[in-house]
Order: C-alpha cells, then structure tokens, then sequence
C-alpha cells in the first residue's frame, strides 16, 4: 500500500503531539504512531462557534433543491402560532408528514432544544431548520402595477394589525382552482416585508367590498374567535328580483353543499345541512327589484344568495341561482355582475378598540340604481 512521505519537521516551528492507538486507526497497524500538526498561535475563541459551516446537500435526483441549514428568528407577529404550521409556511412544497417526522426526530430545534409539533411559538425563538429537500414549484405571477394601483386605492383601514380592503369584484381572495393570483397573494407581494398576511374571512370571487385581513397572528385569532361568538358584524347590500316580502326579516334555512355531474359546485337548502341564518332589511324598492340589506348570522358558503333564491327573491346578476331571463332583464339596465357588495365590517382590536369600516358602493353598482329609480 503506498502511503504519503510525511512532510518534514520544521525548526522553530512548535508542533502539538497527540498518540494514536493502533485500535483509533483506519488501517491495520501494529504500532502506535504519534501525529503532529502545527498549534494555533492563539487559542480558540470561546465565543466563536466550534461547528464547521453547514453546507447545503446537493438536489436528489428527480427536481427540486434543497436548502442548507437555516436558523429563522421568530417575529412577534408570529407568536402562538405552532412550529408545524410554521415550517409548512416556509417550506413550500415539504409533504406535512416530513415536516412531522423531522419534528419528531429532533432535527428541528427552538432556542437549541427539541419541540414537540404543537409547541407554540414566542416572539423571538430562534429556530433551527435542517436541510430539506424541496419541490420546485412553478412561479406564482406577478401582481401588476394596475392591480396594485387599484388596491393601494382600495385599502380602507389599515392600524393595529388589521386591514380592511374594499376587494373589486372578479378577484378571487387567494389562489387555487385554476386561480394562480387572489387577493392575499397581491397583498403579500405588495408587503414583502410584513411576515405576517392572512384572511379573517372570505368573500366570493363576484361579490365586492369591505374585506378584513390580519397583519398580526394574534389579531388573526382574536377576530376569528368573535367571528365564531357572533360579535363580529357584517352587513352587505344586495339588489333582489321582485317584491321582498315585507314580513321575512330573518331566514332559517339549513344549507348544503352539494357537486353536480358536470364539477359545478352549488349550495341548497336541505335538512340535512348545515342551520344558516341571515336577517335582511328592505332599505328601497324599485319596479321589479328590492334593494335589501342583508346580515349573516352565521356564515355558510354562498349562504345570503342562497337565502335570497329560498325566499324567492334571487338576487340579480347570480349565474348560480338566478335564471337566465331574470338576469337578461337586469342586464338590460346595465348590470354586468353579481349585485352583492360587503358595505360594513364591524369588529373590536386586542386591545379593546372598537372599528368599524363602511366601504362605498361601487359606481356600476350605483348606476343601476340609478337607472332604476329614474323608471
């Protein structure tokens, strides 16, 4: 076997020795062989860090890459929210189950300890991300400079972690079902450095209006939890066909959500489904309209439109629960969309502070009313 001269003793030069058994070396031996290397001129650093830099491993094969080690500090905006979903926000395309398993096998660490995945964060952990392998996945697009002007316009509020955004109708609030660019989406690419930008609640894709989304994990979970205690006030302004009985002030009509043969997705009223409750207030009536204002007690998908068809007063421009010669009469007036708008969102802060926003009803909106009161 050829091995390597060693490289020779220098003078004056002072070398620290160290004895290596036969039994600590790689090959057979049968003597005990004394190892030099240069000492260092000084001594370590205690506060340096004794660890090599850790080197991100080479991608698998397959696509994807993989990140090295990352240490993340954990931003006040972020505190209560539990490690597991705050690893599934930043490693995007990581099955739940890996995030799972690298939890549980104390590859990630909180402040140089292990966690359990329901620990909950606290502003300022350090957290220690090994490296992973991720999928690639195909860029998000980029919002516009006309969609960004037109929602820079639209932000009606926007303190203590929460905003409020008057949404344009044809936006949906995220991505996903053959939408690539929502709401949030836009909102996060308009915000880069803001770490925190969720929804509070949803809005249909037509339907326009006061939307509320949190800037703070922790406003996030107090709006919510007055959202499911029914303290949370939301008031639309929806334009129904025909004569609303003047009587039907409240309606309680189970819903359900159903998918027919061709993928559509509709709600019914069924007994089976879900209670669903939404006051209404005639706030004017026109020839063949009512213009109601509509209160959501509690908050099923679809559930005011829904509601309205069940009373037998759809509301105009639904291409779901409408039918076509209604909506081709209100078409006429000029009506181009669904004619539901979220006019009033009213809620209270952590802190106790009491908001309430009113967002305007849209001008195409407003033009046919006008069109209507002028019959």
């Amino acid at each position: 076997m050829h091995r390597r001269k060693p490289a020779p003793i220098q003078a004056g030069r002072i070398y620290h020795v160290r004895i290596v058994r036969s039994n600590e070396m790689r090959f057979n031996c049968s003597v005990g062989v004394a190892i030099m290397r240069p000492m260092r001129s000084n001594p370590p650093n205690k506060s340096s860090k004794s660890r090599s830099p850790q080197v991100a491993p080479a991608a698998e094969s397959g696509g994807g890459t993989s990140s090295g080690v990352q240490f993340l500090t954990v931003p006040e905006e972020l505190a209560g929210q539990r490690i597991d979903n705050f690893l599934q926000a930043r490693l995007k395309g990581v099955p739940r189950s890996r995030i799972y398993r690298i939890l549980r096998k104390g590859e990630v660490r909180v402040n140089k300890g292990r966690v359990k995945a329901e620990y909950r964060l606290r502003g300022g952990d350090q957290v220690r991300v090994p490296p992973i392998r991720v999928s690639e996945a195909p860029d998000l697009p980029v919002a516009g400079e006309q969609l960004r002007r037109v929602l820079e316009d639209a932000i009606l509020f926007d303190e203590g972690g929460l905003m409020v955004v008057n949404k344009p109708a044809g936006l949906a609030v995220h991505g996903g079902s053959g939408v690539r660019l929502g709401l949030i989406e836009a909102l996060r690419q308009m915000y880069p450095k803001s770490p925190f930008i969720e929804l509070v609640h949803r809005l249909d894709r037509d339907t326009s209006g006061a939307i509320l989304v949190a800037r703070k994990r922790s406003v996030l979970l107090h709006v919510q939890s007055e959202l499911r205690a029914g303290r949370m006030g939301k008031s639309y302004l929806a334009l129904a066909s025909g004569k609303w009985p003047r009587a039907q002030k409240l309606v309680e009509a189970p819903l359900r959500k159903n998918t027919l043969k061709s993928g559509e997705r509709i709600v019914t009223v069924d007994g089976e489904g879900k209670p669903s409750r939404t006051r209404f207030q005639v706030v004017e009536r026109f020839p063949g309209a009512t213009l109601v204002a509509a209160e959501p007690i509690t908050g099923r998908t679809h559930q005011i439109r829904v509601h309205a068809q069940f009373v037998g007063c759809p509301l105009a421009g639904d291409s779901k629960y409408t039918p076509d010669d209604v909506n081709a009469s209100f078409k006429e007036k000029g009506l181009k969309r669904l004619f539901l708008h979220s006019a009033e969102v009213r809620c209270t802060l952590p802190d106790g502070r009491a908001v309430a926003v009113k967002a305007p009803l849209p001008g195409e909106l407003e033009s046919v009313l006008q069109r209507l009161r002028a019959l």
